[in-house]
């Protein structure tokens, strides 16, 4: 009986979070509960102006607005199940429910990093080749190429999920993580796992590395193009345009790799702080990313401000205020 118990099929998981923690749960969950709403007001804001505002009317927009939007897929795929879980002294969640929100945590994370890519390509459009930029990043152009972002970013999760769905898992099912994050679940598995870690290095080749080769690449010759340009004023009005989307960059991949490339603690002291502070640092990825990407565009772009204002504007005449 002991033996049957051991290896039947696991039907839920357990999800860790903070339960080591229990002081820092209720502290964690204000935290992360005002910072959602944020997420949603801010990027609802973007998503808005960039829409209603024939001015936004242009590539650059309508990627900053997926962006926008995806922030929010993202937030929302994890979020709530993170709150649910600082309150739930059993932190359960069923085995399909698991994997459908590591396929949209997956997917969406996957998408950002494509899209980042893009938007790296069409800031070196149109800096330098401003005369082209109508022809090339046309409506034609880059509808397509948001469209392709978002469908390489769920083909890839598709795959990814459906190879960890396959695999057997029986025993232990306590997931050290507040999400159903894809490492997490893999590790506990009861078999050979070397085809899907073999499927993850090529998965982040395709979809971290080449994004950040095509933004290195577009900046060098971005930032080539800018010290060309004779004005101060010139100079700085072409970084003006790039900056915010800089920004973002840096914070996305800067965090990713702060995630995965530090060493591993081998004290068993030091490797429980380090477990804290890997799950601290997924939060900040997950949550407070998406909540700086509004903020930054936001105080760095003068046409998203005052589109904002104009929409303000717009409400109050409205209700006659």
């Amino acid at each position: 009986m002991e033996s049957a118990n051991q290896t039947s099929p696991v039907t839920e998981f357990i999800l860790l979070g903070l339960s080591a923690h229990p002081k820092l749960e209720k502290t964690f969950f204000v935290l992360i509960l005002l910072m959602y709403l944020v997420i949603l007001l801010g990027n609802g804001v973007l998503i808005l102006v960039t829409v209603t505002d024939s001015r936004l009317h242009t590539p650059m927009y309508f990627f900053l607005g997926n962006l926008s939007f995806l922030d929010i897929c993202y937030t929302t795929s994890s979020v709530p199940l993170i709150l649910d879980s600082f309150l739930t002294p059993r932190k359960t969640i069923p085995f399909s429910a698991c994997f459908g929100q590591m396929f949209l945590s997956f997917a969406m994370g996957a998408t950002e990093c494509v899209l980042l890519g893009m938007m790296a390509f069409d800031r070196y459009v149109a800096i330098c080749n401003p005369l082209r930029y109508p022809v090339i990043m046309s409506k034609a152009a880059y509808v397509p190429m948001a469209a392709g972002c978002w469908a390489a970013g769920s083909a890839a999760s598709m795959v990814q999920t459906s190879l960890a769905m396959w695999l057997p898992f029986c025993g232990n099912n306590i997931i050290n993580h507040f999400t159903c994050e894809i490492l997490a679940v893999l590790k506990l598995a009861c078999a050979d796992i070397s085809m899907n870690v073999i499927s993850m290095g090529v998965t982040n080749v395709i979809f971290l590395g080449a994004p950040v080769l095509l933004i290195f690449v577009s900046y060098v010759f971005i930032l080539a193009t800018i010290l060309r340009i004779p004005s101060a004023e010139g100079r700085r009005k072409a970084f003006s345009t790039c900056s915010a989307h800089l920004t973002v960059v840096v914070v996305f991949y800067g965090t990713i790799l702060f995630m995965y490339g530090k060493p591993k603690s081998k004290d068993p002291l030091g490797a429980d702080k380090q477990d804290l502070s890997d799950k601290l640092i997924s939060l900040f990825y997950g949550v407070v990313t998406p909540m700086l990407n509004p903020i930054i565009y936001s105080l760095r772009n003068k046409d998203v401000k005052a589109a904002a204002r104009n929409l303000v504007f717009q409400r109050r005449s409205s209700q006659g205020w």
